[in-house]
């Protein structure tokens, strides 16, 4: 975890900028609005519907899962500077949030207790680290995704 009296060095912008430019490339754009438009589980089995194993919907779940947790990877490993990373890149928390119903049952059954450890292990600091900047807003987004949830739903 960085203090308040550290910076980014130069080198930590740089993989920044750079995983910020692999979140351009087409189809990783294309996985992440799917997966942000279509990707509501509560279990899953529910996440095994929306998005099979081989399908292009579970192509882009994949796609969107892997690339956050090698990025949260990067960070957990101090290669990225934590606060820079968490300022710039809210949207791996949310990402974690849509899987986090389905991350217990997911590592049992197919008996990978590693799977997605990266992103989780981000996520728990990222929650205390907004939390103690803007207190209230994990209530509120979390309120604004089942929202988003419960239109998800009523569309379906």
């Amino acid at each position: 975890m960085t203090t308040p009296t550290q910076r980014p060095t130069h080198e930590q912008a740089q993989l920044q900028l750079q995983i910020f430019e692999m979140r351009r490339e087409e189809k990783l754009r294309k996985a992440r609005e799917w997966f942000f438009k279509e990707c509501f589980a509560d279990n899953l089995d529910e996440a095994m519907r929306i998005a099979p194993p081989g399908s292009e919907a579970g192509n882009y779940f994949m796609m969107v899962a892997s690339y956050w947790e090698q990025a949260c990877a990067l960070l957990n490993y101090g290669l990225l500077y934590e606060d820079l990373f968490f300022e710039t890149n809210e949207e791996f928390f949310g990402v974690w949030e849509r899987i986090k119903p389905c991350i217990k049952e997911a590592r049992e059954r197919f008996g990978n207790k590693q799977f997605l450890t990266n992103m989780e292990q981000a996520a728990q600091r990222y929650e205390q680290w907004i939390e103690s900047r803007s207190p209230g807003f994990m209530n509120a987004m979390r309120q604004h995704m089942q929202q988003m949830r419960a239109q998800s739903k009523k569309a379906a």
